[in-house]
């Protein structure tokens, strides 16, 4: 759910009370012109009550839900139906202000509760057409029945066509600011489980001197002639041996892992590793097949959690569309480094090729959509370029290339 800090209305409120205060005034008092006064005010002593009402509930939640959100701006949008009502009705040159509770809905609500505020808003605009308390502005003043219509049109109108455009911006704005904020917290997670993965390499690495030193007294104490004769000092030293022996296999399951090698004596790595790591991890009986541009040794990088966690996204998407096979081609230059993602699968569809890179997009009714979107967003803020497009053979390709000065140490 959704909600909106009730300090913003508050401040939006007050503005709004200043402004229709000052309206009443300068109306009444220096243009002389006869409005009724005393229920304006009244109308505006209500919102003044409900601001203050307001205040007090913000000390306790500082935000709302949608459903209070919503009825909130039901009553600014009744408060200044009213006002308008009292003043002149649609003719009101502040009768364009009935837009702005709908726009606040429209970036804010979501979209049933957006269209209930604007059927509202157009139906007061509609009443307020026929029935309201005319003010007189001279002989020279003259309406024409046309003018009031098209007025009421413009207004209807305008406030369908600002709820659409407000919400379909705030919409993709909202799901673009809840992607990142998924992709940064996978990313802390991918973090997370990477510095653990260093704690046990190391730890792996630092408890295997002391262990061999207890293997090596071990060893000299079955030996020892003596305690032989002991069964029970026999019977306690194999039960140690035996403790250390599930130690010294704990230990090797640790380092065995690829994914916790990032201490600072393996902070170096392989493309073709990390493409290997990511392969295994995801694959479900796919064959993996690397193909690389470069005759001597394949360079290393600096090891980067967003370019594993980018890398196993892409790698994960290749495998789950392949029918048997992932093909993954390296070329390597003095100045970039290029990646070619491909499988045998079908190629990306003219209608999800076009969205690519936007967040919610898959064609896999239980993903959220998020990988593609993450994996782009991680690549391009390091500085690298990805491509998404179909082979001459229709098959699906994706191409990301970095430069060397980023990712060689």
């Amino acid at each position: 759910m959704n909600t909106i800090l009730l300090g913003n209305l508050i401040k939006i409120r007050w503005i709004a009370i200043f402004g229709q205060l000052l309206a009443i005034l300068f109306v009444a008092f220096v243009l002389k012109i006869q409005i009724p006064f005393l229920y304006a005010f009244v109308i505006i002593l209500i919102s003044i009550t409900i601001n203050f009402y307001s205040y007090f509930e913000e000390r306790i939640n500082k935000s709302i839900s949608n459903t209070k959100a919503f009825f909130y701006l039901l009553f600014d949008t009744l408060q200044l139906g009213i006002l308008l009502f009292l003043t002149g009705g649609i003719i009101n040159p502040f009768s364009i202000l009935i837009l702005a509770p709908v726009i606040t809905s429209a970036s804010y609500l979501p979209a049933l509760l957006t269209v209930i505020l604007s059927l509202i808003s157009i139906i007061i605009i509609i009443i307020l057409s026929f029935y309201f308390i005319p003010i007189d502005l001279g002989k020279e003043f003259i309406l024409t029945e046309i003018y009031t219509f098209g007025l009421v049109s413009s207004l209807i109108i305008t406030v369908i066509f600002i709820a659409i455009y407000a919400y379909l911006f705030a919409s993709s704005s909202r799901k673009i600011s809840n992607a990142l904020s998924i992709s940064k917290l996978q990313i802390l997670n991918q973090k997370k489980m990477s510095e653990v993965g260093s704690l046990s390499a190391a730890a792996a690495h630092e408890l295997s001197t002391p262990l061999n030193t207890i293997y090596l007294i071990l060893n000299d104490l079955l030996k020892d002639k003596k305690l032989n004769e002991d069964q029970n000092i026999i019977k306690d030293i194999k039960l140690l041996k035996s403790q250390a022996d599930r130690c010294r296999e704990i230990l090797q399951k640790l380092s065995k892992n690829p994914l916790k090698l990032k201490d600072k004596f393996l902070n170096k790595v392989k493309f073709s590793d990390l493409i290997k790591i990511n392969f295994e991890k995801f694959n479900n009986n796919k064959k993996l097949i690397i193909s690389k541009n470069i005759q001597s040794d394949e360079p290393e990088i600096t090891f980067k959690d967003e370019i594993m966690y980018a890398l196993g996204n892409i790698i994960q998407n290749g495998i789950l569309y392949a029918y048997k096979t992932v093909s993954i081609e390296l070329f390597y230059s003095d100045k970039s480094i290029l990646i070619k993602v491909s499988d045998d699968g079908p190629g990306f569809s003219k209608d999800i090729l076009d969205k690519l890179g936007e967040p919610y997009i898959s064609k896999n009714s239980n993903g959220m959509g998020l990988g593609i979107f993450i994996a782009k967003n991680l690549i391009e803020n390091m500085g690298g370029n990805i491509k998404f497009y179909n082979s001459k053979l229709g098959k699906p390709i994706v191409e990301i290339s970095f430069d060397n000065s980023i990712l060689r140490i």
